[in-house]
């Protein structure tokens, strides 16, 4: 299988699997779940819990057993894109060809739909399926991970930087912990989850997340390059 096929299937995959996770429109209020719909289905690309679901197979698992983690990550990912997007930071109106949903639901409503997506990711990484297949320790232990790796320590942490940075001439210390943290924090836990929920061994955990490091600069360098 090519590249280009094998990120097309997976993002099917996760494209089918968050449509079945995610509460329909016709929910009370509707106007949340319409909100956090639009912004999840707005065509990203997936990465996060595509490289979820890769790390798990390079180490002989299985897409379903992972894919509620895979598919948390990017409701977290989602949430972050819908927060960066409103004025008080970026004041974007488009996103991939798109209204933003501040530009679309208002702001308060955008807010609440990136609070809504940040608890759901939490949410769908306690299902009773997954808690069954997982030993609980390291179930904790993933979530732990994914939470430090979205907070202030990972992906909000790396964010605050960036907005503080704006028009600034920074030294390569502080874009590095930008790079690092901002995307790169994400892209290294979506990688260490996959290898964690396929019960990789120390080696191949460890060579792992190396490569997610590396994987998750590199990624916000070409990112920030192709926003010049």
């Amino acid at each position: 299988m090519s590249l280009s096929a094998y990120l097309e299937a997976r993002k099917k995959i996760t494209d089918d699997a968050l449509e079945r996770y995610l509460p329909s429109e016709e929910n009370y209020p509707p106007v949340i779940f319409k909100a956090v719909r639009y912004s999840v289905f707005a065509g990203g690309k997936r990465i996060r819990p595509i490289l979820c679901m890769a790390s798990a197979e390079a180490v002989g698992g299985d897409i379903e057993s992972v894919l509620p983690v895979a598919c948390a990550l990017e409701l977290i990912h989602t949430y972050s894109l819908i927060h960066d997007d409103l004025p008080a930071i970026d004041d974007d109106d488009y996103r991939r060809g798109r209204l933003t949903s501040h530009k679309v639901f208002g702001e308060d409503i955008a807010i609440l739909a990136g609070d809504a997506l940040l608890t759901e990711a939490f949410r769908l990484m306690t299902e009773r399926t997954l808690m069954g297949k997982v030993a609980p320790d390291r179930l904790l232990a993933l979530i732990h991970d994914i939470a430090e790796a979205a907070g202030y320590f990972g992906m909000v942490g790396g964010q605050v930087v960036d907005v503080q940075s704006e028009g600034k001439t920074v030294e390569s210390e502080v874009l590095h912990y930008i790079h690092t943290r901002k995307t790169g924090a994400m892209i290294t836990s979506a990688i260490k989850a996959g290898a964690v929920l396929a019960d990789a061994g120390e080696i191949e955990l460890n060579s792992l997340v190396a490569y997610g490091r590396h994987v998750g600069l590199a990624f916000q360098i070409a990112d920030d390059i192709l926003n010049v």
